[in-house]
């Protein structure tokens, strides 16, 4: 969500400016906008269409410079409208109105985040004489920086940014300062790009290294508080102490190698569908280091810890909350450690009982979902300190700022609707699981070797699965004509129902809901006719005769099942009963199978309905707002 790319050069950097917003497409946006030094003064091209359009507008306008700025927005103050696009400019009192196009004003700005002030700040900048030309809570920011402005634009955003309250990643420049970009975070993130070879006439700084693949591999992460200073050949990193009074600090420059070719599409109509198919090369990359269960798999230091805790909290968002739904089955029957779950958005605003002994689990796709930082940070802030993280980015700000991490290996997933992330979390979680059962005494050696086994067959089995989708294609030409969808399940198989009906309302915009099937006499039968389809996960687990009898319940209402049923299940199709068969049933670990056919399902539904599956409408892929 929201993506900033910024440069210092010697060279054009309008090309390196669209290449990183088109990097970040996958994150989802509804406009984008360019500024650049040009001419003595600021010069922006901005878009309510797709960067590739975005690019056009900006060689007709022959908008070029050395310094600039970019962004794409997901829209939270306004509309997705051109005046609502950043980057946005200063008005301050005694400048002429901007055209589209041209700024009379000096300040340059881009911002990802929310600013929780801005109408009090708005109310300020308007009676000292400044003009607001957008809804955006971003422009109060540009005000302030141009008020605190006094020939320096370091100390400039030094001033101005106490004031903000909320979270933000900012870029800026300033039309009297050629060759000087400043950012600052706090709550959102930020990289810097360092020009290579070290010491080059250029640097950069963007919301995501991806950005900046292929121009540099030497990334610098800023912590919260940390405001950087660019300039040709050189940069300056600060910080806010807690007097209030900013510091020179370092930080690391590290090399990273950012995913250039993972992103093609190759011969795959979506990226959603390439990613549903990457599923078992993920699992097996994920698992490629595992070797035999450790607690060391998690971090050194990893044993002590998994002694002293006496129970889980695991804190998540969307689809990564329902993996953790799913692992709260698997901790509590074969670890025999209590677990809760909660959705990271609501946790930090309620009273809640801490636990010092808890074992703080946060999963994340990104590493940056800004609910659940904030919930981390909350947690440890109760005296929680003993933390992990289930993450695929291994230089997120999550794996950051926990102390034990299992860094899963799906790769870049482009595709807003996550698959592949969500397959190899839940992969990650059950290792979790092996590793507190053997640090409990639960787990012995011929547990963990049928354990190890049926993990390294995964992919094998995920793959057989895959094979159903001619079938799960002819379900699907049905479900497009379809406006409801039920979703049931029992055991550790109701979040996968609710993982389904998820994936089929975000990417179809069927709306859909899923219930544990024991509930359906408690209210959700009434919604049961003809025109409902109801689709089933059937394991043949100890659940299955009483799902059965509930399978029942809706037939007699004369309801339309879709069931994914295990082989041996002894469900049969017949009228209004329509039944795939399972290649395998797979035990402890058949959530991880059973939700492949979910993915399929929506996916080829959506395809059905002509939707936009990549990029759902109102929707973005990483959450760096709350």
């Amino acid at each position: 969500m929201c993506g900033i790319v910024g440069a210092v050069s010697t060279r054009n950097i309008v090309p390196i400016l669209t290449e990183g917003l088109r990097r970040l497409e996958y994150r989802g946006y509804d406009s984008c906008g360019v500024a650049v030094h040009q001419d003595g003064g600021l010069r922006r091209t901005r878009s309510t269409a797709r960067v590739a359009e975005l690019e056009a507008a900006v060689a007709a306008d022959a908008v070029q410079g050395s310094t600039g700025i970019a962004h794409t927005r997901w829209a939270t103050h306004g509309a997705p409208e051109v005046h609502n696009a950043h980057p946005h400019f200063s008005h301050g009192p005694g400048t002429a109105p901007d055209t589209e196009q041209l700024g009379s004003g000096r300040i340059a700005l881009v911002h990802n985040g929310i600013i929780e002030n801005h109408d009090e700040l708005r109310a300020e900048l308007i009676a000292r004489g400044y003009r607001f030309a957008s809804q955006t809570d971003t422009e109060v920011i540009a005000h302030l920086v141009d008020f605190h402005y006094q020939g320096d634009l370091l100390e400039a955003v030094q001033h101005a940014v106490p004031r903000l309250r909320g979270a933000y990643a900012i870029a800026v420049f300033c039309r009297d300062e050629p060759h000087r970009v400043v950012g600052a975070r706090e709550g959102s993130p930020l990289v810097m790009g360092v020009g290579t070879p070290v010491g080059a006439a250029e640097n950069f700084i963007a919301s995501d290294a991806m950005a900046l693949a292929g121009v540099t591999d030497q990334i610098v992460y800023l912590d919260e508080g940390d405001i950087v200073d660019l300039q040709l050949g050189k940069y300056w990193i600060t910080h806010r102490a807690a007097d209030g009074s900013y510091k020179r600090v370092q930080r690391e420059v590290r090399t990273v190698q950012a995913h250039t070719g993972a992103a093609e599409l190759g011969p795959y109509r979506h990226y959603m569908q390439k990613e549903i198919f990457e599923q078992p090369r993920a699992i097996a990359d994920t698992l490629e280091a595992v070797g035999g269960i450790s607690p060391e798999l998690f971090g050194d230091g990893a044993f002590r810890v998994f002694q002293k805790v006496d129970s889980v909290l695991i804190l998540a968002c969307g689809t990564s909350y329902y993996s953790g739904l799913t692992a709260k089955y698997w901790l509590e029957s074969i670890a025999g450690i209590p677990t809760s779950v909660e959705v990271a958005s609501e946790y930090r605003y309620r009273d809640s009982v801490p636990n010092p002994n808890s074992l703080v689990v946060t999963i994340s796709q990104s590493g940056e979902t800004a609910d659940t930082l904030a919930a981390l940070k909350h947690a440890r802030s109760l005296g929680m300190e003993h933390t992990l993280t289930v993450c695929n980015v291994a230089t997120s700000a999550m794996v950051r700022e926990c102390a034990l991490a299992y860094i899963t290996r799906a790769g870049v997933e482009i595709g807003v609707a996550s698959t592949k992330a969500f397959t190899t979390q839940l992969v990650g979680l059950f290792l979790l699981t092996l590793a507190l059962a053997q640090t409990r005494g639960r787990l012995d050696d011929a547990a963990e070797a049928k354990h190890l086994q049926a993990l390294r067959h995964l992919p094998v089995a995920v793959q057989a699965v895959l094979a159903l989708e001619p079938q799960i294609i002819a379900w699907s030409e049905e479900f497009a004509r379809k406006e409801n969808a039920l979703f049931l399940g029992r055991g550790m198989h109701y979040p996968i129902a609710l993982e389904g009906a998820l994936k089929l309302k975000e990417i179809s915009y069927i709306h859909a809901e899923a219930y544990p099937a024991g509930e359906l006499k408690h209210g959700p039968l009434a919604l049961v006719t003809a025109a409902m389809p109801v689709v089933t996960v059937a394991p043949n687990d100890a659940l299955l005769e009483k799902l059965k009898s509930n399978l029942q319940e809706v037939r007699a209402r004369g309801g339309e099942l879709f069931v994914f049923a295990d082989a041996d299940t002894r469900i049969e199709s017949g009228a209004g009963l329509h039944v795939i068969r399972m290649p395998e049933h797979y035990g402890t670990l058949s959530p991880i199978l059973h939700v492949v056919p979910m993915q399929l399902l929506a996916y080829h539904t959506a395809c059905a309905r002509g939707t936009d599956v990549d990029k759902p409408r109102n929707l973005a892929k990483s959450v760096t707002v709350e």
